[in-house]
């Protein structure tokens, strides 16, 4: 049987070389944001069997980072994309094999040069990581 995400996320069709080896992603886009979601698998563990905090850092960053792409378009701001300028995760419990993980952006303040975003990251609907960025935006 294959997996089914949570209505109403779809197959992420923004591939990049870090994340191949993690897809199947999965994106539910919204007026104001992008949620990513995996179900946890092996490929996303560290030696424990937990997701890797590595995974759970570049996956936030990109759910923010798309998020506030969504958001500056819809404000008419002008960007050709953003450039992560800092990023802190804050782990907050452990997610086990076969969970529904997934990034949810829950603020984001954004500027013609500064995007700041915040978000949450949960298992099974229950918190795990929290996540703060800074976006530089590039001009169009």
């Amino acid at each position: 049987m294959t997996f089914q995400p949570p209505e109403p996320f779809t197959l992420h069709t923004r591939h990049s070389p870090l994340t191949t080896p993690w897809e199947p992603i999965y994106a539910a886009i919204g007026d104001d944001r992008w949620r990513l979601g995996v179900e946890i698998r092996e490929p996303h563990t560290n030696s424990r069997g937990a997701p890797h905090g590595g995974l759970i850092a570049a996956l936030a960053d990109n759910a923010m980072g798309l998020s506030c792409g969504v958001l500056l378009k819809s404000l008419d701001i002008a960007s050709s994309g953003l450039v992560t300028v800092s990023l802190a995760v804050d782990y907050l419990g452990a997610a086990k094999l076969g969970q529904w993980l997934e990034f949810d952006t829950d603020f984001i303040k954004p500027g013609k040069s500064l995007c700041f975003a915040e978000a949450t990251v949960r298992a099974d609907g229950k918190p795990v990581a929290r996540a703060h960025a800074t976006f530089k935006v590039v001009g169009a």
